[in-house]
């Protein structure tokens, strides 16, 4: 479909452009080389309005969240047909955010098909402001140069983490047939969409076992939760051996996607019917937040299961106005409780360059009264904690760096990894795992199926020694948390 832009009101923006080609205002030619033909209409993609300026500009509408014309943040489109070494400027001229990280050097996210691999521009070739011409919304102009006439650009407000890639991520995890890792179905979204949940934990009794539970992308907008959310599977059903102790000790449930339809959809912050889904903790319909629901009835039924003890909630969220990773906590009235919820986000800094303690805060604005974070900290006992994971859309402040590094898909993954260590030195910590002892014996009753380390002779003297020696690289490369 080839289509003209049209003057309307911004109000009226109900769905993507469709290969919309951008002529001047009565150009009645041929189509050529260089009329660009921008595009929406595919699985997260967002752009509802293109206007020509001129052949040098062109003014960009976000599509508001279906039925909530309150958020406009998340963009993602194509761009074609464009003639080598044309120059343009991009407005996007209507975001709902006045606070934004482009004031402090985020830039959007490109890529073509020659060149698959997401990149972020320039900083230099970005700018943000308020504008008169356009309501007093702010504005983030951007400048980019077409070198190569047959390739499809497509830009994003940050690194895109559609439905379709969970599901091929997640069949590739089912194929290996992983005896300590269990896919379900917990429910369907709206549109029919798959409500995954992945256990993961050593097969077999234990009645000691600990509860982790981790939902991500409750926004659908914020991408970057999808990519640490990963980073925790990864690496939880890898032959690590920290990974592999984990498993031994506690139980792990992950609900990826909360969000699948808004984030099929494009949606920065509601769900297909407009609702903000972390904002209905507290009553969920069955028809308005099916997804919501399922994943609360889950939580409530594991809180009083007595075989299992829930000790952690986390929910992976992105932040558009704050660098670094971080948390948020709950309040409490009694002390004690108060620095044993400080622990984990303590540990966690530890491990993790890019999180930051500092901006760490425990609250209970009445605002997110409806959230998991406040809801669940408020039914669970006192033995479990319940976090708000907090990731930048942009980058983070390193150890004795001046200047903020942009994050990439591999360092959201990263931090993802590092996450899941952090439980380990928790539980250590707590003297729930002695992991000199379980790493012993690990080696010790390895088999031919399951261990590295199968064909070592057993005599007590050579097993002392290859201990010791390999030991002492486990806790080399757990100091040393960066490498996966």
């Amino acid at each position: 479909k080839i289509a003209r832009s049209e003057a309307g009101g911004e109000d009226a923006l109900v769905g993507n452009v469709n290969k919309l080609m951008v002529t001047p205002r009565g150009y009645t030619g041929v189509p050529r080389k260089g009329h660009l033909v921008f595009d929406a209409c595919f699985e997260s993609g967002n752009l509802g309005r293109v206007d020509y300026i001129s052949e040098f500009e062109f003014d960009l509408f976000i599509r508001p969240d279906t039925c909530n014309p309150r958020f406009r943040v998340w963009f993602n489109f194509t761009v074609e047909n464009v003639r080598e070494t044309q120059r343009v400027i991009l407005n996007i001229v209507n975001f709902s955010k006045t606070k934004s990280l482009y004031r402090e050097g985020m830039s959007p996210v490109v890529k073509s098909t020659s060149r698959p691999k997401w990149q972020r521009l320039p900083a230099k070739n970005v700018y943000y402001y308020r504008c008169p011409d356009h309501r007093r919304n702010y504005v983030m102009s951007f400048a980019f140069c077409f070198d190569r006439e047959d390739d499809v650009y497509q830009f994003a407000y940050c690194y895109p983490y559609t439905y379709s890639r969970l599901q091929h991520y997640l069949d590739s995890l089912e194929r290996r047939n992983l005896d300590y890792l269990q896919r379900e179905q917990l429910g369907l979204s709206v549109q029919q969409r798959r409500l995954d949940l992945l256990t993961i934990t050593s097969p077999g009794e234990c009645p000691e076992k600990k509860l982790v539970v981790l939902t991500a992308r409750v926004h659908p907008g914020e991408s970057p939760a999808s990519f640490v959310c990963q980073g925790v599977i990864d690496f939880l059903v890898s032959q690590h051996p920290v990974a592999q102790l984990l498993r031994d000790h506690v139980i792990f449930k992950i609900v990826p996607m909360l969000n699948p339809d808004g984030v099929y959809l494009g949606n920065y912050r509601c769900s297909l019917m407009g609702f903000d889904l972390n904002r209905h903790w507290q009553e969920p319909s069955l028809w308005a937040h099916p997804t919501l629901y399922a994943v609360k009835q889950l939580i409530v039924q594991l809180s009083q299961d007595p075989k299992v003890g829930l000790e952690f909630y986390i929910d992976v969220h992105a932040h558009s106005t704050m660098m670094n990773g971080f948390m948020y906590g709950n309040v409490f009235e009694e002390e004690e409780r108060v620095q044993r919820q400080a622990v984990f986000p303590r540990l966690l800094c530890n491990n993790a360059a890019d999180f930051s303690f500092s901006n760490t805060s425990f609250n209970r604005d009445m605002v997110k009264a409806g959230t998991g974070r406040r809801f669940l900290g408020g039914l669970l006992d006192d033995t479990s904690y319940c976090y708000t994971l907090e990731v930048s859309f942009y980058s983070y402040m390193a150890a004795g760096s001046t200047a903020p590094v942009p994050y990439t898909e591999d360092t959201y993954m990263k931090l993802g990894r590092n996450v899941a260590r952090t439980f380990l030195d928790y539980y250590k910590h707590n003297h729930f795992i002695d992991e000199n002892k379980e790493l012993y014996d690990s080696l010790a009753c390895s088999t031919a199926s399951t261990h590295p380390w199968r064909k070592m002779r057993r005599t007590s003297m050579k097993l002392k020694i290859q201990f010791d020696v390999w030991r002492e690289h486990v806790n080399w490369r757990i100091l040393t948390i960066g490498t996966s």
